[in-house]
């Protein structure tokens, strides 16, 4: 019995070792992801406990004051929901946020099936690139972009409204207008982003499908209607759960540099990071913010197994996990 435990250890082992050597070259490669994985995504899940203390900087460092900071439980979760603003907040980061999710969804979806369909392949990847290029920029520079047609005194769309007689408008002034501009702000710098993915999905689909469709007697849009976006539709929802999932966690300079920190503007532009932010420039709470951050992570994995879940109900195959 002995020996048949200590020549099942040795097959065991010496299998283990084979895979190794066979997939060395590849466990080499993914070495740098899984190492910036590890320093900057799990290390730091440490610094949580913040959430639950008054965090004060005491000699001796970041541990030395860890451990010497009072434990106040949930207390830095209250200024979430105490403060007069957590309607408004949490209104428009869930807005805003299933606004992006439905428009760049059928935005990307559609421009994937359009840029695909040209004949002209030269001509679709200049327009790919084109639209590729915004999500590049920062959203300091976008925001200068935004400014220059904008701006009250020499904005471009207040000048072509002076040359047409109208009276300018002091559009950094006008909340009502601003969840519209955020909208295409946001759709234009991450369009191209999110075409990639369908693309890349459109032309892994089996031509023979397509060619049999044609011999049919299909139209182009039968064709895209009936097996374009059949076979993008396990993506999409993929995507689509995984959007939700940071749907409490709004893109800090969307809202933050685009808008120019304008006061009439923050009904409509204030988020719960931004929130967060102008808070602790105030106050200098570290246990606050840490608070609202793992209170954004825990909603949004919450959500993502309840959108998994529920989808997973409707159609087996199509869930993430």
């Amino acid at each position: 019995m002995v020996v048949n435990e200590l020549s099942y250890k040795k097959t065991t082992l010496k299998k283990r070792r084979s895979n190794l050597k066979k997939n060395l070259a590849l466990l080499l490669m993914i070495l740098p992801g899984a190492a910036w994985l590890i320093i900057f995504k799990y290390l730091p899940m440490f610094g949580i406990g913040i959430a639950f203390k008054d965090f004060r900087f005491f000699p001796g460092g970041f541990l030395s004051s860890f451990f010497k900071s009072a434990w106040v439980g949930l207390d830095n979760f209250k200024f979430l929901f105490a403060s007069s603003d957590a309607y408004i907040i949490v209104r428009n980061t869930i807005g805003y946020n299933t606004l992006f999710i439905i428009t760049g969804t059928v935005l990307a979806v559609a421009f994937a099936i359009m840029l695909n369909e040209m004949t002209y392949k030269k001509l679709s990847k200049i327009y790919q690139t084109s639209m590729f290029f915004p999500y590049f920029l920062s959203w300091v520079i976008v925001s200068y972009f935004v400014f220059t047609f904008l701006s009250l005194d020499k904005g471009m769309i207040n000048n072509l409204l002076v040359f047409l007689g109208m009276d300018k408008v002091s559009w950094y002034s006008e909340p009502d207008k601003w969840p519209f501009f955020l909208v295409f702000i946001n759709n234009w710098k991450n369009l191209g982003y999110s075409i990639v993915f369908y693309l890349a999905a459109i032309c892994s689909i089996d031509k023979a499908y397509y060619e049999s469709a044609m011999l049919d007697g299909a139209t182009k849009w039968q064709r895209i209607k009936h097996i374009t976006i059949p076979h993008l539709k396990p993506l999409i929802i993929t995507l689509t759960i995984l959007s939700v999932g940071r749907i409490f966690s709004a893109d800090f300079g969307l809202f933050y540099n685009v808008p120019k920190e304008s006061g009439p503007l923050f009904p409509v532009t204030n988020v719960i990071d931004t929130y967060v932010y102008r808070s602790l420039m105030k106050s200098g709470d570290i246990g606050m913010s840490t608070a609202a951050g793992l209170f954004q992570a825990s909603v949004g994995f919450i959500l993502i197994l309840l959108t998994n879940y529920i989808v997973k109900k409707v159609d087996k195959e199509n869930g993430i996990f």
